[in-house]
């Protein structure tokens, strides 16, 4: 593991353990951003491990479904996770009122730790 992937999982780590933080403060909006940070620190350094690397959140979330999920190295529905994650984080960045719910949360929260623990299975040496 390079690392540059170490950096990323870290991230993704500590951005997990933020939103942990920000859910039990009781705000879901925050925590949400930080969850989809996560899953995108994570599919990063995925992408990294093949060498590719993108300025823009699509281009990365495009790149891992085609990569990864579409490729089953990784399940499927983890690429929706991240898409799914990335519309909550825009409703929750971006409108004033988000309806982000404390379950929602909870979801996100987990599935960002699920991508995380696929994440280190592959990247792993």
């Amino acid at each position: 593991m390079t690392d540059a992937w170490q950096a990323l999982l870290g991230k993704a780590h500590r951005s997990i353990q933020s939103a942990r933080l920000l859910l039990a403060d009781g705000d879901y909006d925050a925590a949400v951003s930080r969850a989809y940070y996560a899953m995108f620190y994570a599919s990063e350094a995925l992408l990294l491990s093949k060498g590719l690397t993108f300025s823009k959140h699509s281009a990365v979330i495009a790149a891992f479904g085609r990569e990864f999920a579409k490729t089953g190295l990784v399940p499927e529905q983890c690429h929706r996770y991240l898409v799914d994650a990335q519309e909550a984080r825009n409703i929750s960045d971006y409108q004033a009122v988000s309806h982000i719910t404390d379950e929602a949360t909870q979801q996100h929260i987990s599935r960002a730790e699920e991508l995380l623990v696929t994440a280190g299975h592959i990247l792993e040496p």
